[in-house]
């Protein structure tokens, strides 16, 4: 019997699928080289970093960073930043999955303007409402507090959660509630024991772009708290920059301080934030 070699058949490359890839590898070195290059400036001396700022350092400079969370008292101002942080996280989450699941499962005549509400919270920028915000939080004694940066931070984030975690709640079929129903669960229990499970994915995508956005947030930080040991990490990164020179070193290396933990979790959640963000848009 002659049996028959199968052919290997290879897959023709089309000039398109380059050019995607082209496009692809030139961002990628758009986005990753300003990383490295900052890297590459926190390990010099300021003299290198003026005379030869694109050449590898000769001298690894690591003292620039103990100088940097000594100096500008980075230590204090992540605890703070971590603490806005976390309780604006906390709270954003639960009171935006709320507000999404009646809006998504629950029947009621207002449920659609509720959600056009929301999502208009989404259009307004943080500039036209920080003046009124400041006069009314002097007059509540909320500024220069904590607190007076967890309130905006909550409300600003409550739309893009409910943004995402409605298009969760819609992908969930009916029959999982109505089976919930018929045995004995009320509301609050579909919403603790069945909703929010399913909705694990959606919790975690919104709660890691509200993280990373409050983490990096620096305007109401800069207006609300002139007390220095409030102040949060973006605003301590200010204080390198005085105003007749620049220790760039120092600057850089604390900007390399504070990048990191976010760049750790998207490095390690990557797939996580494809998937979830992937599920709500395409099915919701």
């Amino acid at each position: 019997m002659k049996i028959k070699a199968k052919r290997k058949i290879s897959k023709k490359v089309r000039p398109w699928e380059i050019l995607i890839y082209l496009i692809l590898s030139a961002l990628v070195v758009i986005y990753i080289a300003p990383l490295l290059w900052m890297l590459n400036v926190s390990l010099k001396t300021n003299q290198d970093v003026l005379t030869e700022p694109f050449k590898l350092p000769d001298v690894i400079e690591l003292g620039n960073y103990i100088n940097a969370w000594v100096k500008g008292n980075l230590g204090s101002a992540m605890m703070n930043s971590v603490l806005v942080c976390v309780v604006s996280l906390i709270l954003s989450l639960a009171l935006g999955s709320m507000a999404a699941f009646a809006i998504a499962r629950m029947r009621w005549k207002l449920a659609e303007g509720m959600m056009g509400y929301f999502l208009i919270g989404m259009m307004i920028p943080v500039h036209c409402v920080l003046i009124p915000l400041f006069v009314r939080f002097s007059k509540w004694g909320l500024t220069d507090s904590l607190t007076g940066l967890i309130l905006p931070y909550t409300v600003f984030a409550l739309p893009l959660v409910i943004f995402l975690m409605n298009g969760f709640f819609k992908t969930m079929p009916k029959e999982i509630y109505e089976a919930a129903c018929i045995d004995g669960c009320g509301i609050y229990g579909c919403f603790f024991k069945i909703a929010l499970p399913l909705a694990r994915t959606g919790l975690f995508v919104a709660g890691l772009m509200t993280f990373v956005a409050n983490w990096n947030e620096l305007l109401m930080a800069l207006v609300f708290i002139s007390d220095s040991g409030k102040k949060t990490l973006p605003v301590t990164l200010t204080y390198f920059v005085g105003p007749y020179s620049v220790n760039y070193v120092q600057m850089f290396a604390a900007i390399i301080i504070a990048l990191a933990p976010t760049i750790i979790v998207y490095i390690i959640f990557s797939n996580q934030i494809v998937e979830g963000l992937t599920t709500g848009a395409v099915k919701g």
